[in-house]
């Protein structure tokens, strides 16, 4: 095994050099993630602007549950994924374990929780606020839920940006259900466990730098909105 300091110059040089296999890895776990992300978002959205202003039968309950699911182990996720689009689960004809798809259906199923709690959890305190005043003016529920939607669009940007995070992180579900086969579903995640456990050093550096950069960015991203988001508060 090369000498740490070696490994890491080398690693640089492919980030550098915009190595071929780096960007092909990166690409695909961008368009994975990114594509996980703004499925979850359509889905998160519109159920967390629904348990923050409709009250239903199940409502309370649907509200533990979705929390809940914020804590389930990825590897369960990628487990249950596993068994539905297994060959003799009940999607195996449509072919879709081993490949992308598999990975996205996998990742949304782990961010739409995040979005849907971060969402209700905003909208249900602007609701409070707001309640009375829309009330006045004679809103609909429809009315009420896009009023509340556009307030808070900085902090829904956070909740969105915070499941891209997650999805970009994941390492274990979607090892189950893509397999981690090079030039098809080998992310950035999956590949540094690959490579590290082979030895072969400087990729999984190459990788390590390229995703601590892009969680920085997130997180710069995130406390950006946040202070524009409070700054007319405290000014």
């Amino acid at each position: 095994m090369p000498a740490l300091s070696e490994s890491f110059l080398t690693a640089l040089g492919l980030v550098l050099t915009c190595d071929p296999d780096l960007i092909e890895i990166v690409v695909l776990s961008l368009q994975v993630s990114l594509s996980a992300g703004a499925i979850a978002a359509l889905i998160g959205v519109p159920l967390g602007a629904v348990l923050a202003v409709l009250h239903f039968p199940g409502r309370g309950a649907l509200i533990v549950l979705v929390n809940a699911l914020m804590g389930l182990p990825p590897v369960v996720v990628g487990l249950m994924v596993y068994l539905v689009l297994s060959a003799s689960g009940p999607l195996g004809v449509l072919g879709l374990l081993y490949t992308p798809a598999a990975m996205i259906i996998a990742q949304t199923i782990l961010v739409t929780p995040i979005i849907v709690v971060l969402t209700r959890g905003a909208l249900a305190e602007m609701h409070l606020e707001y309640r009375d005043t829309l009330r006045v003016l004679g809103a609909s529920r429809l009315d009420v839920m896009g009023t509340l939607l556009w307030d808070a669009r900085f902090v829904l940007v956070t909740a969105l940006l915070a499941g891209l995070g997650r999805a970009l992180a994941e390492v274990g579900a979607v090892m189950l259900v893509g397999g981690n086969i090079d030039h098809l579903t080998r992310v950035m995640t999956t590949a540094i466990a690959l490579e590290t456990s082979r030895g072969a050093l400087p990729l999984a550096l190459g990788l390590g730098m390229i995703l601590l950069v892009m969680t920085l960015i997130l997180n710069a991203a995130v406390l950006g909105l946040r202070a524009r988001l409070e700054g007319p508060t405290h000014a």
